[in-house]
């Protein structure tokens, strides 16, 4: 889990360093940054959702596991989480939980988060999450800029997610392969195009209570390609 710590520790200086900008930044500016925040995130999530083969899977991965977190209401546990991080560090940021939720999705919807948990957990060099972690510390700042000290804290469910990847990267290598990879990654897409929908204030869309389908896109993708 080397590669995921350093990846961790990444984001939480790119966080102090983006916190640092937030402090100075005129609330116009802070304003455009997040703006352009939501287009880039738009773009990111284009550019994923057509990496898919099958646009059946991808549908009914989003149908599926929307209708699944709906009715476990993940949107509404994190965001008391988040709201109970935010008391316990005595946070006035109004933006703390979105910034929380906004970072992890971003951090951690991208194959290379799955790709470089695979290799390092599979005993190779952690490079790709390397990699990674320099694209993040330049996310972080940006990101923290902009939304505040909740980027920070989404080092939690990025240690989670990603490390747990690599702990099991044994057992899930012949779950995840590279179609099913794509297809994971597809559906990633259509969640951050989500989030930068969101993010812009077009609309209010429960992106937390979709990431059920992700986990309908691996079990759809490993039986029907």
């Amino acid at each position: 889990m080397v590669g995921t710590l350093i990846n961790a520790g990444a984001v939480i200086l790119g966080s102090l360093l983006g916190l640092l900008i937030h402090s100075r930044l005129p609330k116009n500016l802070t304003h455009i940054v997040f703006q352009g925040i939501g287009l880039f995130t738009l773009f990111l999530g284009i550019n994923m959702a057509a990496k898919t083969s099958n646009f059946l899977i991808m549908i009914f991965s989003i149908v599926i596991g929307s209708i699944i977190g709906e009715l476990i209401d993940i949107d509404k546990a994190v965001t008391r989480f988040g709201e109970w991080l935010k008391k316990r560090i005595k946070s006035k940021n109004e933006k703390f939980s979105e910034g929380f939720v906004t970072s992890f999705l971003m951090f951690c919807m991208g194959s290379m988060t799955i790709l470089g948990a695979f290799e390092e957990g599979l005993g190779g060099e952690p490079n790709l999450l390397l990699a990674k972690s320099m694209l993040d510390t330049f996310s972080s700042i940006i990101l923290a800029a902009s939304l505040g000290i909740g980027v920070i804290f989404s080092v939690i469910p990025l240690i989670i997610y990603q490390g747990g990847l690599t702990i099991f990267a044994g057992s899930l290598a012949g779950l995840l392969t590279d179609p099913v990879i794509n297809e994971l990654t597809a559906v990633g897409g259509l969640l951050l195009i989500g989030l930068g929908i969101n993010i812009l204030e077009i609309k209010n869309i429960k992106i937390l209570n979709m990431i059920p389908a992700l986990v309908i896109a691996v079990i759809l993708g490993y039986f029907f390609i």
